[in-house]
């Protein structure tokens, strides 16, 4: 009897703390709730992979332009570097281009998600996609962005323009695999100053999922979608380094007005955090739409571990990083910076590694 007096003692209290952190959110400001999770995630930065490390301290380094995140940005340099160095030896011909891509694509195939078999399905056809697009495009339009490129670079754009990216663009079925990647690639190509399909794909991306459709797609098309459709005004901003004019993008905002309430039901914490973080870009502060989503992003956040869980609860800080650096970037926005680059920014470049080289 005592043992479960005990143990009803216990988790009616363990409730009712719960509750209490739960209210404790509602009185922080979004601010407040911004560097929660900065102190959940900042002291273990530097344990996370590369890539993880460097997107978080990039879109930190952006909108602070606080040098403590030089470091992540080198990881970031460093990572980049180390692929271009292997993309330029060793993935070169178009047989090797396609053994590269043959074997990255097959990850795909073993998994069971919706958007995994999408994206094999839809790329099989065309597999060098995979390194063209996922591997080499964003590669060297982050050394770009930073003012750098590789040594070889004379080489490697040889190796893009060795194929028609507007026959992935505006592929429906690639679309509904990658559409958040094919914005930003078709962005990348005009950066870079190579093949310029950005209307192209926009024509194709609204044509595959038109408005008066949404209704019949899946939970995991939807979010395909609104992710889309975030990474256009993303890709356009040069990500968080641009300001964006909305009449530029009048039909994104117009759709998201329109449809907010099913965005907030249907969509993941990160998606809802983007479309809030478009209409930052756009100097949009005071739309409501800001307020709902930075209002939604807020609530999400679980107090006792300082961030954002996944869908299924789970708390892993190196696959929670996305989700979580864009809940701190609407929560806590400080506006559009151009950086770093090597020429505004010396001081973040006094190391560049191996193969990179001012553009």
């Amino acid at each position: 009897m005592r043992l479960v007096l005990s143990r009803y003692w216990f988790f009616s209290l363990l409730f009712f703390w719960s509750v209490a952190a739960n209210s404790l959110q509602l009185n922080l400001s979004y601010q407040q709730s911004a560097d929660q999770i900065r102190q959940t995630f900042e002291p273990k930065l530097y344990t996370f992979p590369a890539f993880t490390a460097g997107h978080y301290g990039l879109r930190m380094y952006r909108q602070s332009l606080d040098p403590k995140y030089a470091a992540a940005i080198w990881q970031d340099m460093a990572r980049v570097a180390s692929n271009l160095n292997r993309y330029s030896t060793e993935v070169v011909t178009p047989e090797q281009v396609h053994q590269y891509s043959v074997i990255r694509l097959a990850n795909y195939k073993t998994s069971p998600k919706e958007r995994s078999q999408r994206r094999y399905k839809a790329t099989q056809m065309m597999p060098e996609y995979v390194y063209l697009g996922v591997g080499l495009l964003g590669s060297m339009a982050r050394a770009d962005e930073y003012g750098l490129k590789h040594q070889n670079d004379t080489q490697l754009r040889k190796t893009l323009r060795r194929y028609d990216f507007k026959k992935y663009v505006t592929d429906p079925e690639m679309i509904r695999a990658w559409a958040a990647q094919l914005a930003n690639q078709v962005y990348w190509l005009r950066q870079l100053g190579e093949q310029e399909v950005v209307n192209e794909f926009i024509t194709a991306f609204r044509e595959t999922y038109p408005d008066s459709q949404d209704n019949q797609l899946s939970s995991q098309q939807y979010n395909n979608k609104i992710y889309g459709l975030t990474h256009i005004i993303f890709a356009a901003s040069k990500y968080y380094q641009l300001p964006i004019h909305e009449k530029d993008y009048q039909w994104i905002f117009d759709y998201y007005r329109k449809n907010i309430d099913k965005i907030i039901n249907e969509t993941k914490e990160d998606v809802i955090a983007e479309v809030g973080i478009n209409f930052l870009l756009a100097g949009l502060d005071a739309d409501p739409i800001v307020a709902k989503t930075r209002n939604v992003i807020q609530q999400a956040i679980n107090t006792q571990q300082g961030m954002i869980p996944s869908v299924t609860g789970d708390m892993d800080l190196v696959s929670g990083e996305h989700r979580n650096v864009l809940a701190i970037m609407l929560l806590d926005w400080k506006g559009t910076h151009l950086a770093p680059t090597l020429s505004r920014h010396p001081q973040i470049f006094k190391r560049i590694p191996y193969g990179l080289i001012a553009k």
